[in-house]
């Protein structure tokens, strides 16, 4: 009996430790699925260029309300942010956002951090590390990351003066994902194109690119 027991016992043990794989591969499947799924529907119900920008009302992280009717009459960039994504990092290494704000001063520039990532103590510190003087807005619930199609950090939108959606996508065309990673000659800088244009009174001639970075982690 016990030459018949022990190959089924093993067999037994195999058969449980496979269980347990397939059951842990399943849910990192699943989890990727939600992600992907998350993204798909912030694409599919974004606004679109020419059309009124998604009126939103977030906190900042020192808790003041910021809603898009403020800024009326105003060119609005919007910025999605997060502080433990590369993309963002080399960026910010690169001065790109803060330069570009402070050049455009005319310009409204908001950070916006979308659901994990919207984190006020972790953001004030890395606002206080890269000497970030726009507000960064907290987006816990997605519903404006969702409202606007925002798929990465960062994702670039800028808003006109008649509160339409004038830009959305990356803010250059240099993807790179190492944060010491200098900037190349010839890297054209979307956004700040995009501005320059939108300036001179005449319509952005590359009005939606690809964006890259890290996903947006929507809540699931």
């Amino acid at each position: 009996m016990r030459k018949i027991l022990m190959p089924i016992a093993a067999l037994a043990i195999v058969a449980l430790t496979f269980a347990s794989f397939t059951i842990a591969g399943e849910g990192k499947d699943k989890d990727k699925k939600k992600d992907d799924g998350a993204q798909q529907a912030a694409a599919s119900t974004a606004a679109k260029i020419g059309e009124p920008a998604p009126a939103f009302t977030l906190h900042d992280i020192t808790g003041k309300s910021h809603s898009l009717s403020d800024y009326a009459g105003k060119t609005v960039v919007l910025e999605w942010i997060n502080p433990d994504c590369p993309f963002v990092q080399r960026h910010y290494n690169l001065n790109t956002m803060t330069d570009l704000a402070a050049k455009n001063k005319d310009v409204v520039w908001l950070a916006i951090a979308t659901g994990a990532t919207a984190d006020a103590e972790n953001l004030k510190t890395f606002a206080q590390k890269e000497s970030i003087s726009y507000p960064i807005l907290l987006d816990t619930d997605g519903s404006t990351g969702h409202a606007y199609g925002a798929k990465t950090t960062p994702h670039m939108y800028i808003i006109d003066k008649d509160a339409k959606l004038a830009y959305a996508g990356g803010i250059d065309d240099q993807p790179n994902g190492s944060p010491d990673a200098p900037l190349k000659d010839g890297t054209v800088n979307f956004v700040a194109k995009a501005l320059g244009e939108i300036a001179d009174g005449k319509p952005v001639s590359q009005a939606e690119t690809k964006s890259y970075g890290c996903g947006v982690k929507y809540k699931k």
